[in-house]
């Protein structure tokens, strides 16, 4: 599989990464044994997790099958910290709490460091300041290689880069964000990709299949074993059922017919090879949908099919995106 560097650094992952969202909750410890091989296998290297994936559980199920199953050295280990189970607050950026976080996720893991370590999401109550020494901390100590962001809009990631950028003796640099981005969803078009492109930092999209529903599974209902007809997760896919949509799948689709490939590669490709894409992180329910998902190393889409899949999926940008000076 092909490499890129992470951002303007020297890492190198590959361009598919296995997320493991459902690790431990809904993917068993042998399905997640068999998407870690057929991905180590194909090439792949990125992995991402998160501290409350499951509780902990994806964690120290990935922790599990390193070594035994797949070298360590081989991998790149992404985790997050900063959600938390506390009904006052969503997100916890404190100094205090990501650190004993990531000190956490490392015991869980069975390894001595990650090699990226992501924010999960924006903290309005804690300084960035403090947020963001915690970066420098846990890469200065070596327990993370390189820092990343995560679910900043445009004006949190500029400000977090240019405080790095500005602020003397700190060495660490966002090199990362992890933002949901698919045919489905291009808010981040609007000022976080602008923003990443410009400061040098990789974006490594999340929900690239716009939660299954670019695979088209749900052309003609619900199917008793997705996302969707789960009593957790249904919530989560109903949003991108509608009308709006559908077009889109249905356009999708097509494209599909035409390539004599699947719907599911068609949109993975598309976000692929947007400007400014790391790598679309892809979380499956077992080995066969991720051996789908990896068969796109051998694919690309024509120039008319990409703009006719941007003009079926453009957002409306209108002021203050467009240039409002020539209107």
């Amino acid at each position: 599989m092909e490499q890129r560097h992470l951002g303007r650094t020297g890492l190198r992952v590959s361009r598919i990464g296995l997320g493991t969202l459902t690790w431990g909750r809904d993917t068993d410890e042998h399905d997640a044994a068999e998407q870690l091989k057929a991905f180590w296998e194909a090439g792949g290297t990125l992995v991402d997790t998160a501290d409350v994936y499951g509780g902990g559980e994806a964690e120290y199920l990935l922790g599990q099958l390193l070594d035994g199953l797949v070298p360590r050295r081989d991998l790149v280990i992404a985790t997050k910290a900063g959600s938390v189970a506390d009904p006052y607050r969503r997100f916890d950026g404190s100094r205090g709490h990501l650190l004993a976080a990531l000190d956490d996720s490392l015991e869980r893991l069975g390894t001595d460091h990650v090699d990226l370590w992501q924010i999960h999401a924006f903290d309005p109550v804690t300084p960035l300041e403090e947020t963001l020494q915690a970066l420098d901390l846990a890469v200065s100590s070596g327990r993370a290689r390189y820092a990343g962001v995560s679910n900043f809009c445009g004006w949190q990631l500029a400000k977090a880069a240019t405080w790095q950028l500005a602020s003397p003796g700190v060495r660490t640099r966002v090199a990362s964000t992890q933002m949901e981005y698919s045919l489905l969803q291009r808010g981040v078009e609007r000022e976080v990709l602008p923003a990443a492109l410009d400061l040098g930092v990789g974006l490594l999209p999340s929900s690239p299949l716009g939660r299954g529903v670019l695979t088209g599974k749900y052309r003609s209902g619900t199917p008793a074993d997705s996302r969707g007809a789960s009593e957790l997760l249904a919530p989560f896919v109903e949003p991108y059922l509608d009308e709006a949509a559908s077009r889109v799948v249905d356009a999708v689709a097509t494209a599909a017919d035409g390539l004599a490939t699947t719907p599911l590669q068609v949109a993975l490709t598309w976000v692929r090879d947007r400007p400014g894409v790391v790598a679309p992180i892809v979380g499956a329910r077992n080995a066969q949908q991720l051996t789908e998902a990896l068969s796109v190393e051998a694919l690309s889409l024509p120039d008319e099919i990409c703009q006719a899949l941007d003009d079926v999926s453009a957002p409306v940008h209108r002021y203050p995106d467009q240039d409002w000076s020539t209107l």
